[in-house]
This record gives structure tokens, sequence and C-alpha cells, in this order.
């Protein structure tokens, strides 16, 4: 039998978020041994080990990450079964306005921009029709496995990602497109030539989405300047350093120093979406938070 308990489950996750065993134990309100004798029965009855211990530490292992993410997404799911029993019997009791409702935390992964400008309108929405609910997000940089690995990895119910045939929903999750935006050019006011301009970028822009038509652009240069995110982009282009090409979602409340261009019906897109997990896409609280994002997006 390799099933673990939850308690069990929550000695794992305590390890790896404080990164040692005796951290874990302050935190759980247990002793170091019992930490350590719960660990290596886990690890037994999973047969992998799921910590590289060390004198920096304890850091989990590929098999403990496999691991890690199965255990919190079972701690969270207990937990949304607990928030949504309890709604159920309220409803079921005639609680009033708002019965069977969800409270709780709902924890959301985004990128800045949607963090910026996309989530604020449907959070506020959400909170409003249901105050039960506490919002938690976790700004993350779209690089990598992104926002939709803080879900695979059972750190947000629910990730803003961008979308696309190179970046789809990977097979674990489900999501689906909210917006599709397009790009512009955007250079310093006024700006005579502003193709004449060095290029400057950030990581998370030029993506697969947009690879192809940046390939293709003979006016476009190597990016000179490599910024930290579109907000600085956004900041070197408004006092005259430089051109650059971004969605319109880093474009929003964009300031009057910079000109923003039409880059015509040929011009790239990228889609924006969200993705959660199977088992949470039917909760009560994810559920509400897709309407919203869905009606401030159409």
């Amino acid at each position: 039998m390799t099933e673990l308990a939850p308690r069990e489950l929550r000695v794992l996750v305590a390890v790896a978020d404080t990164g040692g065993f005796s951290a874990a134990a302050a935190v759980l309100g247990m002793t170091q041994s019992a930490v350590s004798h719960s660990v290596r029965g886990s690890e037994r009855r999973l047969g992998a080990v799921l910590f590289d211990r060390g004198r920096s530490g304890a850091s989990p292992t590929p098999a403990g990450a496999v691991a890690l993410a199965h255990a919190r997404r079972a701690l969270r799911l207990l937990e949304v079964m607990g928030s949504e029993v309890r709604a159920a019997a309220s409803a079921a009791a005639g609680a009033g306005a708002g019965a069977g409702v969800p409270a709780g935390r709902l924890r959301i992964a985004a990128f800045r921009s949607a963090a910026l400008h996309l989530l604020p309108r449907a959070l506020g929405r959400l909170t409003e029709r249901h105050p039960g609910i506490v919002p938690e997000v976790r700004i993350v940089r779209e690089v990598g496995r992104g926002t939709a690995g803080e879900v695979l990895d059972g750190r947000a119910d629910l990730g803003i990602a961008t979308l696309g045939t190179t970046s789809p929903v990977p097979p674990e999750l489900v999501g689906g497109v909210l917006v599709e935006e397009g790009y512009a050019l955007v250079h310093p006011a006024g700006h005579p030539a502003p193709r004449s301009l060095p290029l400057i970028d950030w990581t998370e822009n030029c993506t697969s989405y947009t690879r192809d038509w940046w390939a293709g652009q003979e006016w476009l240069p190597p990016a000179t300047v490599r910024a930290e995110d579109d907000g600085t982009v956004l900041s070197m282009v408004g006092t005259g350093f430089g051109m650059a090409v971004m969605p319109e979602l880093s474009l929003v409340g964009a300031p009057p120093s910079v000109e923003i261009t039409d880059l015509g019906p040929d011009r790239p897109t990228r889609s924006v979406g969200y993705v959660t997990t199977p088992e949470l896409a039917s909760s009560l609280a994810v559920r509400a938070l897709i309407r919203e994002l869905r009606a401030i997006a159409g």
C-alpha cells in the first residue's frame, strides 16, 4: 500500500517549504525526529528518496518534486471539500442569501500584465458577489513552466496563462482562452523615425507566439536592450531610449510620453486564458472566478 495520510503529506510539504527537517518540525509543532521518521516512512512506502539531505538542509529530488505536487493538490482538495460541504449544508438549511457559496481562499497565479490589467476587475466583481471568497494572487513570470507550472505543482488553484498551439494547455490541466491580444509598435511620442531606434525587449515578450512574425520583419533589429519587465520597457521607451513591440495588456495605461502604432492586419497576437486542474475546475470558487474573467474579457 502506497497511500499516505494527510498528516504525512503535510510533513512533506513543510519540509519542502522550509528547506529542512528542523524548520519543518518547528512549523508543525513536532520534534525533528518525528519529522524524519514520517519522511522515511513516506519514502519507504513510495519506493523513492524524496529529499536530498545535506548540511544546507533538505531539497526535493526529482521524485520528491512529483510527490510534492500530488501532496499539495491532495491537501488543497481536502480544504476545498470542507468548504463546499459546509456551503452545501448551509444551502440545505436555507441559511439565506449567499447560501451555497463557499468561503475561504482562492489561490491565483498570474503574469504581471494580466495581474495588473485583467484580474483586478474580475476579482472586484467576484468579491462583490461572493464576499466569503478571499483571493490570493501570486505574480509569476510567464517563462519556463510559468503560471501553468504553479497549478501543476499545487501552489495555485487557477493560473492566468499565455496559450497557443506551441504552448497549449498541459494535458494534466484544463483551460480556455479569455482574450486574444494583438501586438503594437511602441515608441517615443512625436519621434520622426521610430523604426530607426534601438529595440527594447524583455524575456516574457517574444515567445513562440510571435517568433515567426518577428523573424520576418526586416525593419526589426535584434534587441540591444533587455529589460526586466514590460513596465520597465514602457519607461525606457517613454524617455526616448528606444522602441518596442508589445502586447495590448502591457499597454493599458501607457503614459502620454509613448505613442502606440498599429502594426496592421498581419500583426502578431497571443492568446491569454486560464488553466486549472480537472478536479478544481468544478469547484464553486474556481467556477465563479472563470465566469467573471469571461464576463470582462468578452
